[in-house]
């Protein structure tokens, strides 16, 4: 299928705290209960503390999502979207917080430029506009009226 969405999570991990590629993948394909009990991860990249963008599930630059593009980032639009995680999202005590660093900033905003190169007609969106959750723990359409000109507004979610 044709992608339609960008959707960006956090890791809800506290400020601060490093995470790696193993730990994503054992949080979620683990069996139940130490996991999740997926099949595949749910991002397609991870930006970490320092600012690097880190590949999880390798993706070809098309429009099409294949099925080995495919990860488990929103119940119901996975088969039509690419999803990225920072690291972080949340304060010492587990309260959602905007924990991005300003290395992470500049990267999900690069990040975000490319995508919206590679796909003009690409929805942005957090995770909490799918879901019932605080995940990215920031104002996704916020964040890009604020960090990109008006051209971007027909690529938000309203």
């Amino acid at each position: 299928m044709r992608i339609q969405y960008l959707v960006i999570h956090c890791t809800a991990t506290p400020e601060g705290r490093k995470v790696s590629a193993d730990n994503i993948r054992e949080w979620h394909t683990s069996p139940k209960p130490k996991g999740r009990g997926w099949r595949q991860v749910g991002y397609s990249d991870m930006v970490h503390l320092d600012g690097t963008v880190e590949n999880l599930v390798p993706y070809n630059d098309d429009d099409i999502v294949d099925a080995w593009e495919i990860t488990n980032g929103a119940k119901g639009i996975n088969g039509v979207s690419r999803h990225v995680v920072y690291v972080g999202g949340c304060d010492n005590k587990m309260n959602p917080k905007d924990t991005r660093t300003p290395e992470q900033l500049e990267a999900l905003k690069q990040y975000v430029d490319k995508v919206l190169k590679l796909y003009p007609f690409i929805k942005i969106a957090g995770h909490n506009q799918f879901a019932s959750k605080a995940c990215p723990s920031f104002d996704v359409n916020t964040w890009m009226k604020e960090t990109f000109d008006n051209r971007i507004l027909k690529n938000l979610i309203k």
